[in-house]
């Protein structure tokens, strides 16, 4: 039952419950069209997780337990925002995995608050931002959401879904207006960047519009996008499984390319899987070593490089820094850097909720060890570059200033920063070309 399969991987804990939702499509034995709803579910709850609280919070009678507010936010992200699901049926299996799960008891109740919210509902904009639905031609009959006037940065973690501590910080770095931009980007699924792999940009656009990919010309000269709707469409054509294409943001493409790898150079990508950028600097004929210190995300790596025929071109490392590289040192070193991922919220969604001075600190100091080993292994006259997908200062420039202000011997050559959103690339980030005197 697809129902209960989206509620146990929210209910999983994970930080990234969109990667439960391949676990529990193979425990389920789910078909490419459930598979494809839980996902939707899944991503949903995640990106609209402030509203659909706001609405828990204004029906339930209450305050229900954890497990079955879960349930109560699935439901109503059915009713508010998967249009081709009718009322009756967001209803009937929201109740009937309520019951499933948690026993006939709770029935009554998620009933209940489900038909509270379907009478509240109303068609259109009200003009009242404490009643409407972002993104949506609807709103409610009574104010929901608390009041912009008085808590903006509360106003957007109930109608934009992203914590109040982040929208402020967005706020004061780029505006208001900006910082909405942002957030309102950030509820939908990302468009998919799609990089063509040793083929002509055109000759791929042909192949994908053959497959019913729906492609449009990408802003980077070896890229194309399309709808995130229409991920299957690209993952299961013959350009895909042959390696003529391979899905990569044009922000993190970017980075790979700022490395300028040449053929016969020796390269080291840090944290290398899953394998996107690996693939740009093998591409290149430059001699690679890939490091990461998890096994699964080196097995993607591994497949990524296989489809790509490149496996024979890169060294593969398991390791969490560089001593397993004992004294070599290589022309360029890029260290894609863990993060908090405020560039791709729309992509990992649930990174909004774990944003936060105790996530920052944590990451901060693996960025500060991971940096300093990657520098440690750049030649003299070579290059090291730092990249993330953070829109946070403390782990972009900034951090790049307190390395070369402790490191005399590094100067900044080039540094980039991109903010996603309907003008701008998908994804957001940041990148730094250091030389080695």
């Amino acid at each position: 039952m697809t129902r209960v399969a989206a509620w146990s991987c929210l209910r999983a804990g994970s930080e990234m419950p969109l990667r439960e939702v391949d676990r529990a499509a193979r425990e389920r034995e789910l078909d490419s069209r459930d598979r494809a709803l839980v996902r939707a579910l899944v991503g949903t709850e995640v990106r609209r997780r402030g509203t659909l609280r706001a609405m828990v919070d204004r029906f339930a009678r209450g305050k229900p337990n954890p497990d079955l507010a879960a349930h109560m936010r699935l439901g109503l992200a059915q009713l508010f925002f998967l249009d081709r699901i009718p009322d009756h049926a967001a209803v009937s299996t929201t109740v009937a995995a309520v019951g499933e799960t948690l026993g006939l008891s709770k029935t009554r109740y998620a009933n209940a608050v489900l038909r509270a919210a379907i009478r509240a509902r109303r068609e259109g904009k009200s003009g009242d931002p404490r009643r409407d639905l972002v993104g949506r031609d609807l709103h409610l009959d009574k104010p929901t959401f608390r009041d912009p006037a008085e808590h903006p940065s509360l106003w957007a973690e109930d109608a934009l879904s992203i914590p109040a501590h982040l929208f402020k910080r967005w706020s004061k770095r780029y505006g208001a207006e900006r910082a909405r931009a942002l957030s309102e980007w950030f509820l939908t699924e990302p468009p998919l960047c799609v990089r063509a792999v040793r083929v002509e940009r055109e000759a791929l656009f042909d192949e994908l519009a053959a497959a019913g990919a729906e492609p449009e010309r990408g802003a980077h000269p070896r890229t194309v996008i399309c709808p995130a709707a229409r991920t299957e469409n690209v993952t299961a054509s013959d350009a895909f499984r042959q390696g003529r294409a391979t899905i990569q943001g044009a922000t993190g493409l970017a980075a790979a390319e700022l490395v300028a790898a040449e053929a016969g150079e020796r390269v080291l990508d840090l944290c290398a899987a899953p394998g996107g950028k690996t693939a740009v600097l093998a591409e290149t004929g430059a001699k690679v070593v890939a490091v990461d210190d998890d096994e699964e995300r080196l097995e993607r790596l591994r497949e990524t490089l296989e489809r790509l025929s490149l496996e024979r071109d890169v060294e593969v490392c398991k390791s969490d820094g560089t001593a397993a590289l004992a004294a070599r040192d290589f022309d360029a070193v890029l260290v894609d850097a863990p993060c908090s991922n405020t560039g791709v919220l729309g992509a990992r969604p649930a990174a909004r909720w774990r944003f936060g001075p105790k996530n920052l600190a944590k990451l901060g100091a693996l960025q500060e060890r991971l940096l300093a080993e990657g520098a440690a292994k750049v030649r003299a006259g070579g290059r090291l570059v730092w990249s993330t997908c953070s829109l946070e200062p403390e782990e972009n420039a900034q951090r790049v200033r307190r390395f070369l202000a402790e490191n005399r011997g590094f100067e900044l050559a080039e540094e980039r920063e991109a903010l996603p959103g309907v003008d701008g690339p998908a994804d957001g980030g940041y990148a730094a070309l250091l030389r080695k005197r």
